[in-house]
């Protein structure tokens, strides 16, 4: 009787008390609704095409043409007016006709002292061929590249100009490849292996810093095509999973659930593939992928019609906003 009536005592004295800190713990509840929600800015889909205008403009971005040279100059301007710290990676490459290329990866670091690190990254350059033209007239003719390329370094634009402005948790690396579509000609019989994305090739064996390394990576490539769908590349299943799972779910959330379907694209030899296999960085591609197509991009792909006419502000937007949300939710 005396150790039940006690209980009771005890029992009484907690009740009244609010019970094991039940006023402590609503306090505590209350602190993490007051927090401070996720802050993500907003991208600006006409800065995004603004950008992708100002390199086409330039003319057709072939390694050691003059407008390749103007063009990596204002890029190298426009990052590095964003980024903490530039820079800007020369070197020569030979390729797969043995010519010997000039090339420069253009290179952003947002908050360097940060170890948590996401890359973002395109290619600059554009194709010397529209060798899948229409018109056999056209296929020694460079092309424009405003989707194959600018694109992907006009969403990146905007997100090195909101990420200056608007800290995220997590240090950013931007890095503009070089030498990318300089790979074989369509009618080349030559071997086809390792001849394209000649500039990450290099920036995966010589990175900017020796010790350089990234949670994640993920690369944009034809991200400006109106009616773009994105499926899961195939690489980019193999060696980075989790991180197209992260992508793809932020892009349903946003509502673009049709632009980004849960469905496996095939296998891209592209700048993501040599950060992965030579780097080791786990890096997904986005990137425009049609089956009603001969080549299975987008229906203007390396032809002369890769021109900003086939330039979508809303696929911009699209993209902008799920590797936005990406970035500020790490």
């Amino acid at each position: 009787m005396m150790r039940i009536y006690s209980l009771f005592i005890l029992l009484f004295l907690w009740a009244s008390c609010g019970g094991a800190g039940n006023g402590n713990r609503a306090d505590r509840d209350e602190a993490v609704v007051e927090e401070d929600p996720l802050v993500i800015p907003d991208f600006n889909a006409d800065s995004a095409y603004y950008f992708v205008d100002r390199q086409v403009a330039f003319g057709p971005r072939v390694p050691d043409t003059e407008a390749h040279q103007l063009a990596g100059i204002w890029l190298a301007e426009r990052l590095g007016g964003f980024a903490d710290t530039l820079y800007t990676q020369e070197t020569r490459v030979r390729a797969y006709d043995g010519t010997t290329l000039n090339i420069k990866n253009i290179i952003g670091v947002f908050q360097p002292e940060m170890r948590r690190r996401i890359l973002l990254c395109a290619h600059w350059d554009s194709r010397p061929y529209a060798d899948y033209d229409p018109d056999p007239a056209y296929h020694y003719t460079p092309i424009d590249g405003a989707n194959d390329g600018a694109s992907g370094v006009g969403v990146l634009l905007e997100i090195a100009r909101l990420v200056s402005e608007t800290q995220p948790n997590v240090g950013v690396d931007i890095i503009f490849f070089d030498a990318e579509d300089y790979g074989n000609h369509r009618f080349s019989d030559r071997p086809d292996e390792d001849n394209w994305a000649l500039g990450s090739q290099h920036w995966a064996r010589n990175p900017h810093r020796l010790d350089y390394d990234a949670r994640f990576g993920i690369l944009l490539d034809m991200v400006g095509a109106s009616g773009a769908t994105f499926k899961r590349e195939a690489y980019s299943m193999l060696y980075a999973p989790n991180v197209v799972r992260k992508v793809w779910d932020i892009a349903h959330g946003l509502g673009y659930n049709h632009m980004f379907p849960h469905e496996d694209g095939g296998f891209i030899i592209d700048d993501h593939y040599y950060i992965n296999m030579i780097r080791n960085i786990p890096t997904i591609n986005i990137i425009h992928q049609d089956d009603n197509t001969e080549h299975g991009f987008f229906p203007e792909w390396h032809t002369t019609g890769d021109t900003m006419d086939v330039i979508d502000r809303y696929t911009l937007r699209a993209v902008g906003e799920v590797v936005t949300k990406v970035v500020y939710s790490e």
